[in-house]
């Protein structure tokens, strides 16, 4: 496991599916590895929060946001060393500092904090709350989804991040995420 959440160099492009819970980041960011073969890394802080749940029935706590950090930079370092093209981050360290911020009163770890700011990637994918809401053991505010929304968008507004909105049927994210992609590796590899 990581001792640190600094991103480790990596040559490819990475994208960040963004927003929301229950909005179609983890479809996307599958359909978009796959459609390019290449990796998705997924969000670690679902699968340490379902065992957790699992085992206790117990929902995310303060002391689980450093773990859950040190995972997910542990999953994207590993996937980004496998390839040089492109690689889909289903969240990263900004999307667990504003949930931190919204769940815990303005509290975030100053580490995720600091790191979630100084960690780069090529384009954020900010997905919308058109999508419908469905249940599971994790998800718990479907009715904050639009101010949710607001929140992730003033965040990435605010950092001066590239980002996009995704909007639309799922085909229709795809096409247009798809669309922006080929743009920037046209873009990395000097073709117009």
């Amino acid at each position: 496991m990581e001792k640190t959440l600094t991103q480790k160099p990596s040559d490819c492009l990475k994208f960040v599916l963004f927003g929301p819970e229950s909005t179609g980041k983890t479809t996307l960011a599958k359909q978009l590895a796959a459609h390019y073969n290449t990796r998705w890394v997924p969000e670690y802080m679902r699968e340490y929060l379902q065992k957790k749940w699992d085992v206790s029935k117990k929902k995310c706590e303060r002391e689980d946001l450093l773990p859950i950090a040190y995972g997910q930079m542990h999953w994207e370092n590993e996937l980004s060393e496998k390839t040089s093209d492109l690689l889909f981050c289903d969240t990263n360290l900004l999307e667990l500092k504003v949930y931190s911020e919204y769940y815990y009163n303005g509290f975030c770890p100053s580490e995720i904090e600091e790191f979630a700011l100084k960690n780069e990637y090529t384009h954020y994918f900010l997905t919308y709350i058109d999508t419908k809401w469905v249940f599971d053991d994790l998800r718990d505010r479907p009715d904050d989804r639009e101010k949710m929304f607001c929140i992730f968008e003033n965040e990435l507004t605010n950092q001066k991040l590239p980002f996009s909105i995704l909007k639309g049927t799922q085909e229709e994210r795809f096409t247009n995420a798809v669309r922006l992609i080929d743009e920037k590796t046209r873009k990395r590899n000097n073709v117009i």
